[in-house]
């Protein structure tokens, strides 16, 4: 079964948008060797909008984005908009290196993952009885 989602930024500039997400953005990563690092993000969501023209984009979220802007601000993030009420959450977006701009939101709708969720239990899968034959 599909686990998650791993998404990729492709930069000429891939050494300063590793160090720069490993170290403004915090995130737990795993070195696998010659510089790459694969960076763990605790949570993940995919949303499909209609749109006249194909292309995919990565935005990242939290819980709080006062306290987020605050934070990311003081580790040298530069914010290139204020945040406004889009309606289904509150948006701004943030400079990576290599002129990569990014969104960074909190939802307004409920984020199923972060709920506790009670394991379903599926019924045993009954079987036919076996007629006892004389024998």
């Amino acid at each position: 079964m599909i686990k998650g989602i791993h998404g990729l930024f492709y930069t000429p500039n891939a050494e300063e948008v590793r160090s720069f997400i490993r170290d403004k953005l915090g995130f737990v990563h795993n070195d696998i060797g010659e510089g790459w690092l694969i960076f763990d993000l605790p949570e993940a969501d995919l949303g499909v909008h209609p749109s006249d023209r194909a292309y995919h984009s990565i935005s990242f979220y939290c819980d709080d984005i006062h306290k987020t802007v605050t934070d990311l601000t003081s580790r040298g993030v530069e914010f290139s908009s204020s945040i406004t009420d889009e309606g289904w959450g509150l948006l701004t977006h943030f400079r990576m290196p290599g002129n990569l701009e990014v969104e960074l939101y909190q939802p307004k709708y409920e984020k199923r993952s972060t709920r506790k969720r009670s394991k379903a239990r599926v019924p045993p899968r009954s079987r036919p009885k076996r007629r006892k034959t004389s024998g």
